[in-house]
This record gives C-alpha cells, structure tokens and sequence, in this order.
C-alpha cells in the first residue's frame, strides 16, 4: 500500500514564538488561532500544509534527543515551491528585511529559480520556482 497524507505538520522550536510569528507574518505567512498558545503555533504554509512553531520546551517534550544547534548544524531545509520567480524574490526579500539572514545567493538553472534565507532560529528556508515547460527531457 502506497503512504498518501492528507496534510504535512512540519515541527520546527524557536526560542521566542512571538518574534518568530512577527517574523513570519512580515513574510506574509498567516496563522490557526485554533492551534496557537503560549507555547505553540500554527503556521500556514498552503493548503494543508502548516509549520508548528514551538518553544523549545515544548519541542523537548515531544523528543527525547536534544535539540541541535541550527547555527552550526543543519537537519532539514524546509523547501517551498512558488509560482513565480518574481514570488521568490518577494518572499525571500521579506525575510531578510524582517531580519532573516542571507543563506546563499539566487540560483538560475533556467528552468529552475531558488533563493534561501535562514529564519530567527537559522532554519533553512529554500524558496524555487519551476518551469515544467523549460525542464530538459532526455532524448
């Protein structure tokens, strides 16, 4: 049987959650009241697809390891796909205006267009677009 999920959690600790909300929502990014306290939120990414921002003493309590040192140590880059390379720049933009830091420079592979941008507590964040129609097929 083939794994199908019908919507994607992505749990990410943060050391102040209402800097990492100002943060984001000056991305662009909205949030779940619904899901959303002291401790913890919801944000929307698209259609059922959210990161759960958590304190890091909530994010212990679901792990038994320690939480790794995102400055010196990567586990994941959370990679969004857009709908234009204008999209891209827009969103990565925003983030290091609101005090994201530079992770690398724009990547042009013609067909494919990223930039990324590492958030308040150095989570990678990689934003593409893809032109399907440019993408090279083997002959």
């Amino acid at each position: 049987m083939a794994v199908s999920a019908k919507q994607i959690f992505v749990n990410l600790p943060v050391k102040d959650l209402n800097k990492s909300v100002e943060f984001f929502t000056k991305i662009g990014f909205e949030f779940n009241a619904n899901f959303t306290d002291e401790s913890a939120t919801c944000m929307i990414i698209g259609d059922n697809i959210y990161a759960m921002l958590l304190v890091e003493e909530r994010f212990l309590s679901f792990i038994p390891k320690k939480i790794s040192n995102a400055a010196e140590t990567a586990e994941v880059i959370v990679a969004l796909s857009v709908d234009s390379r204008e999209q891209v720049d827009q969103i990565v933009q925003a983030a290091l205006d609101a005090g994201g830091k530079h992770y690398n420079d724009p990547q042009d592979h013609g067909f494919m267009y990223g930039w990324s941008f590492q958030d308040l507590d150095d989570h990678l964040w990689e934003v593409s677009y893809m032109d399907l129609s440019a993408f090279p097929t083997a002959k």
